[in-house]
Order: structure tokens, then sequence, then C-alpha cells
């Protein structure tokens, strides 16, 4: 069958009112977490994971996709409304768009990213339909040591080039390796660094490794640097079905489409990133700009919502490219996805197109439905989402520990489960305090077991000579194209730094002002005049040295 009779195959399955049904809920769940301050879609999904174990694998996915997309739209309601970012992705639609909330054009900016995320979103589904078979059909022909290239490739990109640091970077790593190889060896039947605790024989599940980082790691975190008081949230003002003008139509719909063109690839190679997506698509903009319109930005052009939120979303699509053709996780986010494949029992990887052909095509198929379904629901409900933010930090933060503590009791119902997810969050803690990223952590706990599977085949295979790791054309391929991702990579990430230190909202002394009132728990002057709030401190410094990440990256 062709692509598009599978895809069909796909709608049939997702188009059933039960499956509709798991879709609505995937979304609404997605999108009221996702919106709540400071949570980001890493940190959606890890919270919500363990709830998709209580249904059967097509539900459960379909529920993760609208889990997924939703914790991606949530986070721009907040950015705009509150100045506070979910992820370091956000930045820029925090930027201008709360510029534009409080010149009274809040309406207006969380149209155009709705919009521009429904626009992406189903370009870059569209995208992953064509491309997905085309990779999985490829690689499937690869042997161990190709497979073990592609590992290599995520390791040392994710570690090297996600946070401020590459040494930081590369000890998260070699933690996620040390953890994803804690319990029997397959081979041999030894136990390793299980300390003598028998509990510690099957590993440690990497729901707790998901939820234990992100959730509870992320909550400690932002729980002891904000100060209490109510948030400002910026009002919104008149119906929604007058939100945009046609001036504004006018100069969104290009962004719209560039963004969704320059985040697809960048999502899809690995430590490409949204927010390397997100930068690239506001300079981009900024430089096409009209000479009239050139002038807003930095203080509220609709172009920077527009063009950014698009690429935010063309990426976080991206991103499913490699999982699902190669089983390669190339963000933190798609490494929790993994992990949700792995508790059903299945390995996403080019066999999956064949094992798993209406699972797959009803995930797609899901997609596209998921995107509809976020744009005919959020726009008129966006009041809705707006209360959710009223909600009090201290009743949050202690929900997302509740849940973060069921979840991880739901995994396998032993309380030793919530001793382990304990010592993960206050890793995670500490990681965030210490500028430590958390994705290669993540990625290194996942992939670890299976590169080094990998590695063992590849060796018996070449009778332990190591050089057979690089005698295929494929691997020597992959290592010179690794180069070639960590140089361009570097680059984008200096051109990204160039224009995020250009823009006002980013001045030294904002940043020195929140530092200040953190350590004093005293208001300062300049947060009054609402230059930045509060809650936007691990946010905005998502590559500076105390939170070098975010609660995601790359989505």
């Amino acid at each position: 069958m062709d692509t598009w009779s599978l895809l069909l195959d796909g709608f049939a399955t997702a188009l059933q009112p039960i499956y509709l049904l798991y879709a609505l809920l995937g979304v609404l769940l997605g999108t009221a977490v996702g919106v709540l301050p400071g949570i980001g879609p890493a940190m959606t999904v890890a919270l919500l994971l363990p709830i998709t174990y209580v249904l059967e694998p097509t539900a459960a996915f379909i529920v993760f996709a609208g889990i997924y997309y939703g914790g991606m739209y949530g986070g721009s309601t907040t950015s705009i409304l509150l100045n506070t970012p979910g992820e370091s992705a956000s930045i820029v639609t925090a930027l201008e768009g709360n510029k534009m909330a409080r010149a009274g054009r809040g309406a207006a900016a969380l149209a155009t990213a709705a919009i521009g995320s429904f626009v992406a979103g189903t370009i870059a589904t569209v995208l992953l339909t064509l491309l997905a078979p085309l990779v999985a059909r490829f690689a499937v022909g690869l042997g161990p040591a190709d497979y073990f290239a592609l590992m290599v490739i995520a390791f040392l990109t994710v570690g090297a080039l996600l946070g401020d640091s590459m040494w930081r970077g590369m000890v998260s790593l070699s933690l996620g390796l040390f953890v994803g190889l804690i319990g029997v060896d397959t081979l041999t039947g030894q136990t390793r660094f299980t300390l003598g605790i028998p509990q510690l024989g099957d590993g440690i599940d990497v729901v707790l490794v998901a939820v234990g980082l992100f959730a509870l790691g992320e909550a400690l975190y932002v729980g002891s640097r904000l100060r209490g008081g109510e948030l400002p949230i910026i009002p919104i003002t008149r119906g929604w079905r007058t939100w945009m003008r046609r001036s504004d139509w006018a100069r969104s719909w290009k962004p719209w489409l560039r963004g969704s063109f320059i985040g697809f690839p960048i999502g899809s190679i690995p430590a490409g990133g949204a927010d390397v997506a997100t930068f690239l698509s506001y300079a981009t903009e900024r430089s096409l700009a009209k000479p009239e319109y050139r002038k807003q930005f930095g203080k509220g052009a609709i172009e920077g919502v527009a063009g950014p939120e698009s690429a935010n979303n063309a990426a976080a699509a991206g991103v499913l490219v490699p999982l699902l053709t190669l089983g390669i996780p190339t963000t933190a986010t798609a490494a929790i996805i993994l992990s949700a494949f792995q508790g059903y029992g299945i390995q996403p990887g080019p066999r999956l197109f064949e094992n798993q052909p209406e699972l797959v095509w009803a995930l797609i198929a899901s997609l596209y439905i998921g995107n509809v379904l976020l744009l005919v629901l959020n726009l008129p409900l966006v009041g809705i989402w707006v209360k959710l933010l009223q909600i009090p930090r201290p009743y949050l933060y202690a929900g997302i520990l509740v849940f973060a503590g069921l979840g991880a009791y739901a995994a396998n119902f032993t309380v030793f489960d919530i001793g382990v997810l304990l010592v993960l969050g206050v890793l995670g803690f500490f990681m965030r305090r210490l500028g430590f990223p958390i994705a290669p952590l993540v990625v290194g706990a996942i992939l670890g077991p299976m590169a080094e599977e990998q590695l063992r085949k590849a060796m018996q295979i070449g009778q332990g000579d190591p050089t057979y790791l690089v005698q295929s054309p494929f691997s020597i391929v992959a290592y010179a194209v690794m180069l070639l991702i960590i140089v361009g990579a570097m680059w984008l990430k200096r051109r990204r730094a160039r224009y995020e230190a250009s823009l006002p909202s980013l001045e030294t002394t904002a940043i020195a002002a929140l530092d200040e009132e953190i350590e004093s728990q005293e208001p300062h002057p300049e947060l009054d005049r609402g230059r930045l709030s509060t809650t936007a401190l691990p946010k905005i410094r998502g590559d500076g040295p105390n939170h070098p990440e975010g609660p995601s990256v790359g989505e």
C-alpha cells in the first residue's frame, strides 16, 4: 500500500468516535497543563505520561499526540499574557507577544500564535507523512555498526550542544549512561551498580527518570526561586472573532509559512531543537520586514510572534521523524515520547512501520486531527485558560508534586519507586542550580542500553576489531555528518545569542534586578514597572548559567 492509502486507513481509525473523544481529551489535558505558568511541553508530557498507561496502545498514543501538541500550544498563552516562557523556545514569543499585550493587542498576539501553530503543525505533519516512510525503508538495511553510529551522533550532539557549557552537557550525558546501565547485564546475567538493592535489578524505569527529572526537579527548582503574590495577567478584551485585523493577516501569513519550513528541518536533526529554529525565524522576519514594520521589533511586532511560534510547532513535528523511523530521540520531549512507546513494549525504528502500521498511521492521522481541535477549541476557550493562570503558585506546584508521586507509584505499584523519584527529583534540582542540562541525562538513560546492545553485536560480527565500527559507508558518512551538525549548530547558537543580546527585554539591568529581588525577596522597582515578571527568570535565562535549558529543549 502507498503512503496515502495507509494514511487514509489511519484516519479511518482515528476518526472513530471513541478515538475522537480520546484526541479531544489529550488536547484539553495538554493545553490545560501546558498553559500553567512555568510548565513547558516536556514537563507537561512527563507529568501526564502515566495517565496513558491505563489505555490500549492506539488510544494511548492518540491521547499522547493531543497532549504533546496541546502542551506546545499552551505555552504561547503564558508567554504572551504573563511574559513567562514555559521553555527556552518560547522566549521570542514572550518578548514580542507580551509587548503586544501591554499595548492592548494581546488578542491579536494569541490569535496569530494559535493560527500559526495550526498552519505550521499541518505543514510539518504533511512533511512527516511523506518523509517518515522513506527514511524507514532506508533504515531497514542498516547494521549494528550503523545504528551505533547514529546513537553516537545523538549522544555527542545532544550532550555537546544543549546548554551553555559543553563539558556540563557531557557530564550530564555520562550520568544518563550510568543510570541506563543500572540493573542486570542481559548477556552475562551479572548485576551492575545495584548496590545490593534487589529492586534495582530490573533497572530504573524510564517513567521515573522522566517524571523525576522534569516534573519533580522543575517544580522544586522553580518553587525555590519564586516569591508569592498574584501573577500580573494582562486581560483580553473583545470577542475572539475580532482579534485579527486585515493588516494582521497580511503581515502574518508569510511568517507562518517561513517559520514552518525553517522549523521542520532544524527540528529533524540531532540537537537542532525548537529554540534554535525560533531565533533563526525571528532573525529572518526581522531582516525581511518592511522598513515601517522593522522598527516595531522589540516593541511588539506581530511578525515576531507569527514566525517563531510557527517554527516552534514545526520543529515539534520534525523531532518525530528520527524518533519514529530510527528510534533516536533528539530532544528531551522526544526522549519522553520514546519512553511511552517502550512502556507498551514497542520500539520505534525502521521496523515500526512494518510491525505496527495501524498504530503509527493512526498516530500520524491524530496529529492532523489534534491540530484542528486545537484551533477550533482554543480560540473560543482562551478565557478559560486565562483563568487557569490565576491558580496560586503554592497550590500549583503542590499539585505537580502530588501527580508526580502518583505517576511514579502507578508505574510499578511499589513504594520504592517513590523513593527513586525523590532522589531523581533532588538530582534534577541541583543540576538546574549548578547549570547542568537535563536533556542529555534523559537521552543517555534511554539510549544507553540500546547503544550497548548494538555495540556488542557489532563487535561480535567484527570479531573484536574496533575498526569494524567505521568500515561501512553509512557509518563513515554518519560521523562526517555529525561533525557538520556540531559546527552548524554552534554557528546557529552564536547567531541566536547575538540576536538575543540585542533584544531590549533581555537587558542586563533587568536580569540583575531579578537576581536582586530573588536574593532579597523584596519587590524591585524595575519589576513594579512591569519590565519582566519574576516568573520569567528560570525561562528567560534559558541558556544562562543557572538554567541552561528551561524545562525542556527542542520539542
